[in-house]
């Protein structure tokens, strides 16, 4: 999909302002869980989450033939598509920490973590009182 070739360009760039609407809440969103990260993780004693891996936002300002804005909406993408999938690592991983019990329905689509970090299985007391019960 080429933006800059769009034919509906007016469409376009009245659409802008819905896009960067989100950004203050997306901002807070991240600041919160992010003081969370930083407080909680410790005390779990789990393993803190690389933002790094997640959030890149200056590669692409990097390239001389972009805009001004063409680098801004990168950079805004590459903000808001990295810290989504960070916040729900940090989820993910707190999650396993209080209640790592799959979901009745197995793997659900979006939950693939419960597969991967090894949460209990549905109904398996057994299971669960190894991981969770009282050491």
């Amino acid at each position: 999909m080429k933006h800059r070739q769009s034919p509906n360009r007016w469409g376009n760039l009245l659409s802008q302002p819905l896009i960067w609407a989100p950004l203050p809440f997306i901002l807070i969103v991240d600041l919160l869980t992010e003081i969370y990260h930083q407080i909680c993780f410790p005390i779990y004693g789990l393993e803190k989450v690389n933002r790094s891996d997640y959030v890149v936002v200056k590669d692409r300002a990097k390239l001389k033939y972009l805009s001004f804005f063409e680098k801004m909406g990168c950079m805004y993408c590459g903000y808001v598509n990295g810290v989504f999938p960070y916040m729900k690592e940090i989820s993910n991983r707190t999650e396993k920490y209080w209640c790592g019990i799959m979901h009745e329905k197995g793997v659900i689509k979006g939950q693939e973590h419960q597969q991967k970090l090894n949460f209990t299985k549905f109904g398996n007391e057994e299971d669960f009182d190894k991981e969770y019960g009282e050491k």
